[in-house]
């Protein structure tokens, strides 16, 4: 380290989720275990010895509520009955207990924006007059026009379509997403207790903490506005986008449209290949910052109240929004909300905690989410739409610790999720590293090989920095998209919605490949969506016979991470990172003394550097990511000091 580096101490706590790495098992597509060609609760609890194994520390379950299923759960009926789909109460209770005698914490879904239109609440407000309680639950309001056939504002669905649906009494209802997932209105009171009860009814059952479903989205601007824009999906950035998951509506479809009126009845290839294909050429962010210490010291000696630290932004203390979130996002009240639920988990013992899903920018803004009386944690979904591109990707870690360190809260680190196109497909576009719509056959193809390798080297780099990190089922097998999915397999309401012309997420929610013999891949007969071919060279009994697969490099990380305790380590720049311009390199320094430095080649030769030759090897990428004494392109590299 020198003295013109930046040292990020880590915020103090001894809290579980500071350091975690977390697991997202999106149990539709983990585990069959009734041959029935959907995942269950059971094949969870049967597969909870091999995440053990794998070196995380807890759990996150994708929704396995009772629901209709027209967005794979996220649409809600029931918040206290599993669907049978996946099994029973008494199969989730079997699920935690395992989990718990293997030292893993158990994070469910919350899903608190909307329910499911077949959820009771809904159900009475259908059946029951303007202005009634029951429709006070939700956003219903008079339509505008002559006869109120337009809907209350121009609003656009998130799925595509408009956001409102006409009931045949005549008012409207609001839905951000689907028309099968009304919003609830977040300013009734009766909303506001059964979420706390629903809260209780979880961690009276054992749960370690919620995932929170669009966390920033529970609050509407008053008088609900027009807004000109379209909040688009979350695969929408590019490399030539400066912020991500935002942009201008797309064309709606006339399918969509046309869903939206309710009449009598209610609408409801091989490891290890080498890299070939184009680097990015995007223009480089901002130099790196100058001289200083961040850390949770200096962040509570900023003496704002409630927040531990100051949060950069207008003179108001209010951080300027770099997204355009529009009069339905990232509004002031949603912060009540995590304020009054923090309190519901201090009632519980074992330091039990909330992760916000908040597409919200710039990171000072969203660090918001997690000050001292809010959540613990907030995805950093900034890290994931960077893209292989060195100066994009150390930007966005200095500013994630610094705003985060300034509010005491650890960063998290996730590169893919079941939203999102499959990082080790994005990294292999080239220059581009998402699809708003998905990947389809008819658009340009990933370069396996060398999405492969940039997959690795940037696992490499996740689960080194400190604080949590987060791992979607089939990241540790580097599971390209399926991009070859035909369309009457599709599922995803915004693929309906758009007529086709949103693909949607289906292809980063095909179900794991376990074994090579065996019904789907040894998942099960029958798969709820096709697995493509490319899955049987890489299922998990492959992999676990191979040395160098990237099931085996996932282990050894998460190894040496829980070992050196990375996670909490102090974080530092290396000046490697100003020399060489595609170069990310930085230091880690343990509680125990020990140094680690982490270096990434994101350019296109390979570099050399002192410390190649005087370090202590830990872990490489692959078995070519450093020759003669040079770390090869698209490699990372772990070295002792």
């Amino acid at each position: 380290m020198t003295s013109s580096q930046t040292v990020f101490c880590a915020p103090s706590g001894s809290e579980w989720w500071r350091d975690a790495v977390i697991y997202q098992v999106y149990p539709r597509s983990f585990k069959d275990s009734n041959g029935d060609g959907m995942g269950d609760l059971g094949g969870v609890t049967q597969k909870l010895p091999y995440l053990q194994r794998l070196g995380v520390d807890a759990v996150w379950l994708s929704p396995f509520y009772l629901s209709p299923q027209h967005d794979a759960g996220y649409d809600v009926a029931d918040y206290r009955t599993v669907d049978p789909r996946f099994g029973t109460l008494e199969d989730f209770d079997r699920m935690r207990e395992e989990a718990q005698r293997l030292g893993l914490k158990v994070i469910v879904d919350l899903v608190p924006n909307h329910t499911s239109e077949d959820h009771e609440w809904f159900r009475a407000a259908l059946a029951s007059a303007p202005g009634s309680p029951e429709r006070e639950r939700y956003i219903f309001r008079d339509g505008t026009g002559e006869n109120g056939e337009q809907p209350p504002n121009n609003w656009n669905s998130v799925f595509g379509g408009r956001a409102w649906t006409r009931v045949p009494d005549g008012q409207w209802y609001l839905h951000l997403f689907d028309s099968s997932q009304p919003d609830l209105n977040w300013e009734n009171s009766e909303v506001w207790e059964e979420f706390r009860a629903i809260l209780r009814f979880w961690l009276d059952r054992g749960a370690d903490g919620f995932r929170v479903d669009v966390a920033h989205g529970m609050i509407k601007a008053d008088g609900l506005p027009d807004w000109d824009e379209q909040v688009h999906m979350v695969e929408g950035t590019t490399e030539d986008d400066d912020a991500p998951a935002t942009g201008t509506a797309q064309a709606t479809s006339s399918a969509a449209t046309a869903q939206d009126t309710l009449g009598p009845e209610t609408v409801g290839t091989e490891q290890g290949t080498s890299p070939t294909g184009d680097s990015p050429t995007d223009t480089p962010l901002a130099a790196a910052p100058g001289p200083e210490t961040v850390g949770a010291e200096q962040g509570a000696a900023s003496g704002v109240e409630g927040a531990g630290g100051v949060v950069p932004g207008d003179d108001t203390g209010e951080p300027e929004k770099t997204m355009d979130t529009g009069p339905y996002f990232d509004q002031e009240g949603v912060h009540e909300i995590y304020r009054d639920w923090h309190r519901i988990l201090e009632e519980y013992p074992g330091d039990r905690m909330l992760v916000v899903e908040a597409w919200v920018g710039p990171p000072p803004r969203l660090a918001r989410y997690v000050r001292p009386d809010e959540a613990q944690q907030a995805f950093n979904f900034d890290f994931l739409v960077a893209g292989w591109h060195r100066d994009r990707m150390r930007n966005v870690i200095d500013d994630s610790l610094r705003a985060n360190y300034e509010v005491g809260a650890p960063c998290t680190w996730v590169l893919s999720n079941h939203d999102t196109v499959r990082h080790a497909s994005r990294y292999g576009l080239g220059s581009r590293t998402a699809y708003p719509n998905g990947i389809g056959a008819q658009d340009e193809q990933p370069l396996h090989g060398q999405g492969l390798r940039r997959a690795r080297a940037a696992a490499l780099v996740e689960l080194s920095l400190p604080g949590s990190a987060y791992v979607y089922q089939g990241d540790e097998l580097g599971l390209p998209e399926h991009t070859a999915l035909p369309d009457d397999a599709r599922e995803d309401p915004a693929f309906h919605r758009t007529g086709g012309a949103e693909l949607g997420r289906d292809g980063a929610r095909v179900p794991l490949p376990w074994s090579p013999v065996g019904e789907g891949l040894g998942f099960g007969p029958n798969p709820w969506l096709p697995q493509p071919e490319s899955f049987n060279g890489i299922t998990v009994d492959h992999q676990e016979g191979d040395p160098q697969s990237t099931l085996n490099l996932y282990r050894r990380a998460l190894r040496l991470r829980s070992e050196l305790g990375l996670g909490t380590a102090d974080f530092a720049w290396h000046p490697l990172s100003e020399d060489r311009a595609n170069v990310l390199a930085y230091m880690l320094s343990t509680a125990d003394g020990r140094t680690v430095m982490v270096a990434a080649n994101l350019g296109e030769d390979a570099v050399g550097f002192e410390e190649l030759t005087r370090g202590t090897q830990l872990l490489t990428s692959g078995q070519d990511a450093v020759v003669t004494g040079r770390l090869t392109v698209d490699s990372a590299v772990w070295l002792a000091l």
